[in-house]
Formats: structure tokens, sequence, C-alpha cells
């Protein structure tokens, strides 16, 4: 083997076959890298130099087969020129594997995203395993661009448009039998059997899998035209134009270039270069990164629990339970009354129904989830999770009545939203072991959990938790105990001046559009007619004697009325079959005013966070607002936004506003912080 080809190797079979095996060094995942490409080039050289009987590609990977293309080195384009270069280098290199004169397999164990599929689309067939973590998919849209070394050009020539383009707008990922079912893949075969049959359709021959008739007809000049209209309607529900660009210029480039293969090719690349030199992308990498920066912070392997058992069954108990039993665990839920109990099962078989196809999985689901009254449940669990109203005496009782009857090792959590965790622990005897879980509604959508520690917690219970959250395949982040933690404390002051508008006469329609134009995926209103007006009331008021924050008076009147929003059918909205019904007249006023001060209070309790090390840096607060709020993600965060708009200029309007609107707009302490 060559020195300069380090990241593949080589391996010549008793058919003649070769196999080729990226195996990156000095990581655990295979990334498409320049290096790795240029690498594969020269081995593509000396296969046309001494072309075998067939060549398939696998990974040598126990992760997976190819992630794709290596995000970090995106973030060192500079120019449209840097880019094209970049995107060339795949492009030619995936034409050549497609120009060979002698079979090539793409064979498939693990996740296959992004350029690992494009380059899987070069190849003559794609032999996948018939495993829960084998996963195929084009997810470049999550990144802020769309396929670009030919995978949009092949994946419209081989599958029916409206799968293709829909599978590459919505980023998903697809097991093995649904994506052979797509044409995707040519085989799904079981771990014992998938070599032999990489190695027989090599050998074999029979034909590639080619557009379906229907698929023809969709990508007519006419019919593709109006194809795409609509697929842009479907988009623009749930992102703008604007704020995401990726997925419109995907469609445009297929609409007008469909049929013509070598242009096609051409605009796949410019228009990918485009979008590349954005802040869209730099900021949704950014983003990429603090996922798995998340993902890092804890170890599955330092906890296994089995038996979960939560205390509380309302829509939030009732939806961790669920969520907790859908990811396999088995889980018991225990409330004051069977109705209660009941009203969480239902909601559980909806999510099971939404979520598990097999009716046996469906059914095994709901049999790891157990109604339990008494608490039986207590003494085997690994994990107990207290998840009743936010009430410190209530809570109290609880602990007292739980704790000698739990095992030594298990985790005593908490999902209280907004009580610090020094109050609660002061009636157990081993205060120590008292952490808090806490999920965000609703529970099966949201991916951050905090995990709140306190100056007790041992460092025992703060791994369990975290290994628990990675184990129910949420995003853990460890916050410091104090009012609201992290995401409530940010998110509060927002939802009470949206309220204050509302208090003034500005329409909530108005106050809603605000927050959607900047890229908000909810307006602030109709989020705090979903979170329910009665918790929003009970944080507002937690959160007031701590920090000052003064709870709006139409916020009360909604509450004393009984107006609680969405759950009771009435809020600041009415709703119809769980919609709200809004004024599509209503008067949008001075729609900058309303960003502005919606936005400034979230982004100067954001800085006053820091200030109080709620957490670590900037880069952890960036990731728990934008993955347990849903902060506008093509932002990177509250204070990336800050950092690229200028802090100071910020500040200075800040400053601006504080005398207009009152002192709550002042800048906090924690903008120093920010400047460094």
């Amino acid at each position: 083997m060559s020195d300069t080809i380090i990241d593949w190797t080589t391996h010549t079979d008793d058919f003649g076959i070769l196999w080729l095996t990226l195996d990156k060094k000095d990581t655990d995942t295979n990334v498409l890298s320049c290096a790795v490409l240029d690498q594969l080039s020269l081995l593509i050289d000396q296969i046309v130099k001494d072309t075998p009987k067939a060549v398939i590609i696998c990974s040598g990977k126990s992760s997976g087969f190819i992630a794709g293309a290596d995000v970090k080195e995106f973030l060192t384009v500079t120019n449209k020129q840097e880019a094209l270069i970049m995107i060339k280098r795949g492009q030619n290199v995936f034409s050549r594997i497609e120009a060979l004169p002698c079979p090539t397999v793409a064979m498939i164990e693990g996740f296959c995203m992004g350029g690992g599929t494009e380059l899987a689309l070069a190849c003559d067939y794609r032999v996948g395993l018939d495993s829960s973590s084998t996963k195929i998919g084009l997810p470049e849209v999550k990144l802020g661009i769309h396929p670009a070394f030919g995978g949009l050009v092949r994946s419209t020539e081989m599958i029916n448009p409206a799968q293709s383009l829909e599978l590459m707008l919505s980023g998903r990922s697809l097991a093995m039998k649904p994506a052979k079912a797509m044409g995707l893949i040519d085989l799904v075969q079981p771990q014992r059997q998938i070599k032999r049959a990489a190695q027989q359709i090599a050998l074999r021959k029979p034909p590639k899998q080619s557009m379906p008739l229907i698929g023809k007809l969709l990508s007519l000049p006419g019919i593709r035209t109006l194809l795409s209209a609509y697929m842009k309607k479907q988009v623009a529900k749930k992102a703008s134009q604007q704020h995401y660009p990726a997925p419109y210029a995907l469609l445009d480039v297929w609409t007008q270039y469909y049929g013509n293969r070598k242009r096609m090719m051409e605009e796949e690349a410019n228009s990918v270069a485009r979008l590349i030199q954005g802040d869209t992308v730099r900021n949704l990498i950014r983003v990429f990164f603090l996922q798995t920066q998340l993902k890092s912070l804890g170890s599955k392997n330092s906890f296994t629990p089995k038996h979960v058992h939560v205390i509380g069954a309302g829509v939030m108990g009732g939806d961790i339970a669920a969520w907790c039993a859908l990811r396999g665990f088995t889980v018991t839920l225990q409330d004051r009354e069977p109705r209660y109990l009941s009203n969480a099962m239902a909601r559980a078989n909806k999510l099971f129904s939404r979520r598990i196809r097999a009716t046996h999985e469906r059914s095994a689901a709901l049999d790891r989830l157990i109604p339990d009254c008494k608490g039986y449940g207590i003494e085997k669990a690994d994990v107990v999770i207290e998840a009743i109203f936010e009430n410190k005496e209530a809570k109290h009782e609880i602990y007292r009545d739980i704790e000698p009857r739990m095992k030594p090792d298990a985790v005593l959590a908490t999902n209280t939203s907004s009580i610090p965790l020094e109050d609660l622990s002061t009636v157990l005897q081993q205060p120590e072991r008292l952490v808090g879980i806490h999920f965000f509604n609703p529970v099966a959508m949201m991916p951050l959990v905090e995990i709140v520690k306190t100056k007790l917690s041992s460092k025992e219970v703060i791994d369990k938790a975290l290994a628990f959250t990675l184990h129910i395949g949420k995003l853990p982040l460890v916050v410091k105990s104090s009012p609201g933690f992290l995401v409530n404390r940010i998110l509060m002051p927002y939802l009470v001046e949206a309220i204050f508008l509302y208090d003034e006469g500005v329409a909530p329609e108005a106050i809603d559009e605000a927050a959607l134009n900047f890229g908000m995926p909810m307006g602030p209103v109709e989020l705090a007619d979903t979170v329910g007006l009665d918790i929003c009331h009970s944080v507002a008021e937690n959160l007031s004697k701590a920090y000052d924050i003064k709870v709006p008076a139409g916020l009360e009147k909604f509450v004393k009325t009984k107006k609680l929003g969405k759950k009771t059918g009435s809020g600041f909205y009415q709703y119809n079959k769980g919609k709200a019904v809004k004024d599509r007249d209503a008067d949008l006023g001075d729609q900058k005013m309303i960003q502005n001060r919606l936005l400034f209070r979230l982004l100067n309790e954001a800085a006053a966070c820091l200030d109080e090390k709620i957490v670590d840096d900037i880069d952890l607060l960036d990731a728990g607002i934008i993955f347990g709020t849903g902060f506008a993600p093509f932002r990177g965060g509250p204070l990336n936004y800050s950092l690229q708009q200028g802090v100071s200029s910020l500040t200075d309007t800040m400053d601006e506003y504080g005398i207009k609107y009152g002192e709550r707009f002042n800048p906090a302490k924690g903008w120093v912080l920010v400047k460094e």
C-alpha cells in the first residue's frame, strides 16, 4: 500500500473482486475529507489500469459506512471558487466510479449519510445490512446545503422524484427495507449473508435500478414545474426561503436542468458553492457540532438502567414515561387515581402508533408501560423521576415516602421546571442523591434534557443522569441549580414581554409574526398557550421572586378565568380542533419594535446566565437554547447571533429601549463576557 493511501485498504478475493475498505485514521467515524477523496482517486487510477472482476466498497468502522463529507472543511472555504474546487473534487471522483468498466457495489453497514449516500449512488448496486442501526439518507439541508457530489442528479434519475426530492428536502433517514422499496437499495441482507450477497450481485450483474414509469411522468417539463411548485409550498410551511434557501435552491436545480445531465451536475455544484458561503451554513454547522458536544458530555457505559419509575401521570409525567417505554425501558407509572393513569396510557398509545410501524413492537412498548397506583415499582427502579405539579410541599411529601423504599444506588430525579433543588432536597436523608432531569414539552419532540446539579450533588449521580439521558436518545446539558435553571430562565422574560405587549394593545398575531420573521419555530403568544397559561404563570411567579420579573396582569386574568390556552380551547387565541384561530386582518404594528423587545429580553437574560455561570460557556448556553426552545438554528444560538450582530451595537440599542420602555432592557453585566 502506498504511503499516500492511508485511509483505504485493498483486498482481492478468490473471485477476483477488489474490496476497497475505508477506515479513516484517528477517528471513530468515516467522513469524506479532501484527503480521503484524493486517495480514492489514486485507487481508481490503479483500478482502471488493472481492472478487477468487480469492486466492492465497504467500511472498516463498526459505527457505520460513511457519515458524509467532512463538514469541518466547509468552514475553511472563503469564496465561491474554493467551494467549487472542493465540490468538483467529489463530483469527479464519483463520476469516475460510475464510469468504471467493472461492476461496483456499495456494501452498507451502519449509517450511510450525505456524501456516503452519494458515493453509494455512483455505484452500480447497493447492498444494505438488515439492522435497525443501518440507515441511509441525504440530510444536507440540515446544514443549509443540498447534495453536491452528484447526489441530486443521480437520485432524481433513479428514484421517483416525489420520493427522492422529499428525502432530500426533509433530510430524514431511511431503514433498509423502506429504502429498498423506494429503489435506493438493491438488496437487504442479514449479517451472515451480506458479504456473499455483495459478491453475488457483483458477479451476476442484474439490471440496475431505473426510474419507474410514474417517476418518468413526474419528470416531464410541465409536470416537473407543477411538482416543484407544490413542494415549495410544503417546504414554506416549515422553513422560509429567506432563512433556509437550500431546499428552494435544490428544487430550482431539478426543475430547470433535469434531462441535461452535464449541465445539471454543474448547476448542482454552483448552487452549493453559493450556499456554502452564507452565515446560514456556518451557523447550522455550528449547531451540528453543538449537538455532537452535548452527546459527548456523558457515557452510556457508566450506567445501564433497565427499570424507570415515574411519579405523576400528567402531561409531562405521562409523556416522560411513554418516551422511556418507547426507548425500551420497563416503566412503572404512578399517580393518585386510575383515571390519570388511563389518560396517560391513551396518550402513550398515540405516541407508539405514530412512532412504531410493526404491530408486535407497538404491543411490546405498551406492555413495558405499567400503570402503578400504589408505587410498587419504586423498590425495583434504577431511576425514579418525580414529575408532579410545581409545589415544594407536595414534592417533599413524596420524597419522605419514597427515599426509604428506593434501591441504595437508584437515581432520584425531579422534573421540576423552576424550583431550586436545594429547596427540594432539605427533607432527604441523602440530599446528594437528588438530581434534576428536566424535560421539555412536548417530550417526544424536544431533544434537550437539563441535568440540574447543586453543590451537594455527587459526581456519580450526575454521571448516571447523563448516561440515562443518552440511553433514552436525548441531549443532556448540565446546569447549575437556580430558579428556572437555564432554558426557562431565558425563555420566561421573552414570553412575559410578549404578554406585556398584548396588555398594551398589540395584537397577538402581530407579536407572533415578529418572532416568526426572526426565525422562531412558534410565536411566543401561541407558545404560551401551548405550554399552558397556568404553567407560565407558576414559573413566572417563581422567577419573579428571584429575578424581579413582574408577572403581567393579563396572564393572571387568564388563569383566574380558567382560560389556560390550548388545553382548555381558549387563551390568547381560541382553538378549533387544536389549532389557533388567528385574525388574518390583524394590525401588525411596528414589527421591528416588537421583535426587538422580545429578542432583547431573551438575549439579555442569556448574558445574565453566562455571568452567573448557569452553564460553563457560550457554546453550551447556545446549545441549550437551540435544543430546548427551538431558537432559530440558522442563527447559531442567541449569543452567537449577538456576536455576529455586534455586542456594542446591540447593547447601545438596549440602552435606548431601557430609557423608553423600562430598566428591564438595561444591558446585563454578562455582556462583558460575550465580548471576550
